[in-house]
């Protein structure tokens, strides 16, 4: 029992319950969003992208701190891509990395359909080397960055990002907790290495000032980093 009598809950299908109950009451899909999360079945992640409540999170953010630049590492079936094109405006723009061609095609299908395609920029090709000629042409800096590619990259996304930044601009990663697995030092998942090497690298950077939050919900148990540059 916790707090005022309340049962305490954990399992995996009330974690979905409540995912869903909190989409119904407070952040609705239209046709657009359906379609391309559910088009995220063909990609070659089918299922990884980000929830409904969790794709309002990131437009909320972009509009609390006034983003018009958002830079994404991992697009898939645009979903999120999606939620951050309609945060920033039509006078904002969004820059997407992906690395599958397959998945663009579908990305690109799904911006048009939510008729925000005019306002985002999809680099095709590994997000590293996308990221690299960003900084080389002087790309503007970006004022939101959302890391959620491959894992064991996330250190040369979290580099590249502070490159492509400006102070005050902000940096989420995604999929920091692996079901707990963040935990174990030995882990011989590369995914697992990748996320405890950018933790490490965001604590050591004096620039940055960042919390981790756990998360339960239709994604399973994850979470997020979400990193603040002071300087």
């Amino acid at each position: 029992m916790i707090g005022g009598g309340l049962a305490l809950y954990e399992s995996e299908e009330a974690w979905r319950e409540v995912d869903a109950y909190f989409v119904q009451t407070l952040t609705a899909e239209d046709e657009a969003l359906v379609a391309a999360r559910e088009s995220g079945r063909e990609t070659s992640m089918p299922n990884a992208e980000v929830a409904p409540n969790q794709g309002k999170l990131l437009a909320l953010l972009c509009q609390m701190i006034g983003a018009r630049r958002v830079l994404e590492f991992g697009t898939l079936a645009g979903y999120s891509t999606i939620w951050l094109a309609r945060a920033v405006g039509e006078s904002g723009q969004v820059t997407t990395l992906e690395f599958d061609k397959d998945n663009v095609a579908i990305a690109r299908a799904n911006l048009e359909r939510a008729e925000v395609h005019d306002r985002v920029e999809v680099l095709v090709g590994p997000a590293a080397d996308s990221a690299q000629r960003l900084i080389e042409e002087g790309a503007e800096p970006y004022d939101l960055v959302f890391i959620d590619a491959d894992k064991p990259s996330n250190p040369q996304y979290l580099k590249a990002s502070l490159a492509l930044t400006h102070p005050g601009s902000v940096i989420v990663i995604d999929n920091v907790v692996r079901n707990g697995a963040v935990t174990d030092p030995g882990s011989a998942d590369p995914r697992v290495q990748g996320v405890r090497a950018v933790l490490t690298d965001i604590a050591d950077d004096q620039r940055l000032e960042a919390t981790a939050v756990q998360t339960v919900g239709s994604k399973g148990w994850d979470g997020f980093t979400l990193i603040r540059r002071s300087q």
